[in-house]
């Protein structure tokens, strides 16, 4: 009898199958969107919008998580720093309104300055100690947005910034309906498909990223700093280059999340968002690009589905005995205990993970022997 992972290295060497898959998937996505929408309201596409968003955003912190092996709960500053720039230089704040494709570039390369900007005193910090200062950062960062209001009003302080321009590309303006070959695609739904766009793009470069050589001095250096380091490898380089290649990731997220909701504050960039973010690279598997994916989008959507707790315990006992609000942390919380002791390697872990937590130790067996068929 076969195993899963021969069945499913089989299943990868049949390149039919393989671009069916592609092919159902690519389908799948197009139509994500008017499905959700007639299923459920057009308000979960709009958290199809933000699942979107956060899957840039997981991507961008596992390349210094996950690749890197450098732990960083500041990341979300990041996020601001594209995101206020967004809104500073097209809303009626400073009185300009530049374009979005010139201003999400300007977004990644600022992220990208700010993340060599912590990297640098850093270097030769790792473990808590790096978990600490990039907490800091993270914290530091939102302050000064807080406060940035006096004596020169910079970003408007905890009124946040609002009336921002939303996202346009030529005349076509994605937060208003359009009628496509006779498809009427509203304003979510456009966002969807620039979200989507971006986040292949994005997808595509870790993929690109994972299997460079700097890819693998990242990896290199998360297994053992001191060996890269003596096998020639210039690790101060690299994990400035991993600091800056994550926060532009970020950048670009927080430059979309300006321009589609309008309005930003000191508040959406707080500590729980960069928990939240690391919790996806964890619970999908760290390193792993697939994993991250589906950590991203499982704690987007799990959490929002929740809310509807209240209304079950309505129909159920006639009344709600415990607030959606406590009752939805309480299950989120419980749920990632769970994942954390059956699954430590994540719901989706790399062939590397799972080796070392010993959930699939013939795996590398397995594939050795597929790989040794194939050739002969």
């Amino acid at each position: 009898m076969t195993s899963l992972s021969q069945r499913i290295q089989r299943w990868k060497s049949d390149r039919r199958a393989v671009w069916v898959a592609y092919v159902a998937l690519a389908l799948l996505l197009a139509a994500l969107p008017f499905l959700t929408g007639s299923a459920l309201g057009r308000g979960w596409v709009r958290i199809l919008d933000f699942a979107l968003l956060y899957v840039m955003l997981a991507l961008g912190l596992n390349i210094v998580v996950g690749y890197a092996g450098l732990l960083d709960l500041g990341y979300i500053a990041f996020y601001a720093v594209g995101a206020y720039l967004y809104a500073l230089l097209a809303s009626p704040h400073f009185g300009l309104h530049l374009p979005f494709w010139a201003l999400l570039p300007m977004g990644a390369a600022l992220a990208g300055v700010f993340g060599i900007l912590l990297g640098a005193p850093t270097l030769r910090l790792r473990g808590d100690y790096l978990a600490i200062v990039t907490l800091g950062f993270g914290e530091i960062i939102r302050i000064f947005l807080n406060n940035l209001n006096a004596p020169v009003n910079i970003t408007n302080g905890p009124q946040g910034v609002n009336l921002i321009d939303p996202v346009a590309i030529g005349g076509f303006s994605f937060n208003q309906a359009h009628n496509i070959f006779g498809v009427n695609l509203p304003g979510i739904y456009s966002y969807y498909y620039l979200f989507l766009a971006i986040t292949l793009l994005v997808i595509f470069v870790s993929l690109r990223l994972q299997n460079s050589r700097i890819g693998r001095a990242w990896v290199a250096i998360r297994e053992d700093e001191v060996a890269a380091e003596a096998m020639g490898i210039n690790t101060r380089n690299i994990k400035l280059l991993a600091f800056a290649m994550g926060a532009s990731f970020a950048g670009i997220s927080g430059g979309l999340f300006a321009g589609f909701q309008g309005f930003i504050s000191p508040e959406s960039f707080n500590l729980f968002e960069s928990i939240i973010i690391l919790c996806m690279i964890v619970l999908g598997g760290m390193g792993n690009i697939p994993g991250v994916i589906l950590g991203a989008v499982l704690l987007t959507v799990f959490p929002e589905a929740l809310r509807y707790i209240g209304d079950l315990q309505e129909h159920l006992f006639g009344r709600v005995y415990v607030e959606p609000s406590d009752l939805r942390m309480l299950i989120f919380g419980l749920a990632l205990i769970l994942v954390m002791i059956f699954r430590p390697a994540g719901l989706l872990p790399s062939v590397r993970r799972r080796r070392e937590f010993g959930s699939d130790t013939s795996v590398l067996a397995q594939e050795q022997a597929s790989l040794y068929d194939a050739r002969h």
